[in-house]
C-alpha cells in the first residue's frame, strides 16, 4: 500500500477563514445592532461605492458580493422590505433586475463605516502599518494568483453602460 507523504504546509485556506472569522467577530456586534448579517453587509457596502450608484444588475452584485445568486434572491427581498435597497427591472432589458441602495442604505451604510474604520485603525496599531501594507499586498498577489475570479461571467453591460448607449 502506497503511503502519501505528510503535509508540508499548513492549511492556508482554513487559517484565511480563521483570520476573516477574528475580524468578523469585532464587526458583527454592530452590524447586528443594525439587523445585518454578514453577507447583507456586503451587498449593501457593494452597493453603496459611489462606482454603483446607478445600481447594479443581481449577477454582477452576486460575483462582487461573493454570493450564490440563490442567497441573494431571498437575501435582496428581505433588504428591500427593510428599505435597504430597491429593485427594479431593467428599462433596456426586462430580463434583468438592477439594484440599488436607498437613502437609508445608503446612510446605513457610511454610520457602519465609521465604525468598521475604527476597527481598522485598531488593527493598524496592533499590526503596525507596515505589516498592514505587507499583509494587503500579499492578499492582492493571492487573488491574483486567479485572474479568472474577478472577470465578468458574461458580457451583460450594467445599466449605466445601456442607457448612455441608449442616449447615443
Amino acid at each position: 500500500m502506497p503511503r502519501h507523504p505528510p503535509f508540508v504546509h499548513r492549511n492556508l485556506p482554513l487559517l484565511l477563514l480563521k483570520a476573516r472569522e477574528s475580524l468578523m467577530q469585532s464587526r458583527r456586534p454592530a452590524l447586528r445592532g443594525h439587523g445585518l448579517s454578514d453577507q447583507q453587509w456586503r451587498v449593501l457596502r457593494v452597493l453603496a461605492d459611489p462606482a454603483h450608484a446607478s445600481g447594479l444588475d443581481t449577477g454582477r452584485l452576486a460575483r462582487e458580493a461573493h454570493l450564490l445568486g440563490p442567497s441573494l434572491t431571498g437575501m435582496l427581498a428581505r433588504m428591500e422590505q427593510g428599505g435597504l435597497l430597491l429593485r427594479q427591472r431593467c428599462p433596456m432589458d426586462a430580463r434583468r433586475s438592477v439594484v440599488r441602495a436607498t437613502e437609508d442604505g445608503l446612510a446605513l451604510a457610511a454610520s457602519l463605516a465609521v465604525a468598521i474604520e475604527a476597527q481598522y485603525d485598531e488593527l493598524d496599531a496592533r499590526l503596525g502599518r507596515p505589516k498592514l501594507a505587507q499583509l494587503y499586498q500579499l492578499l492582492d498577489e493571492v487573488i491574483e494568483l486567479n485572474p479568472n475570479l474577478n472577470e465578468e461571467k458574461d458580457t451583460v453591460p450594467d445599466e449605466a453602460t445601456l442607457l448612455t448607449e441608449a442616449a447615443a
